[in-house]
């Protein structure tokens, strides 16, 4: 979704207002949960929905 939207980690991190840190975090998916307010926001700045940004993996 970044390179789709010509934006850097640190650009979107600005524009959500979370850390490169844990943005990071979710981009690689090591994170075990996100607040909703952050994925709203995430979704608001990528001009996306949840689904394009989540996957489910069972295991």
């Amino acid at each position: 979704m970044l390179e789709a939207r010509d934006m850097t980690l640190t650009e979107l991190a600005d524009q959500v207002g979370i850390t490169i840190a844990n943005l990071s975090i979710l981009k690689n998916g090591r994170a075990k949960a996100i607040r909703f307010t952050t994925l709203t926001k995430l979704c608001e700045v990528l001009s996306c929905q949840p689904g394009d940004l989540l996957t489910f993996d069972p295991d």
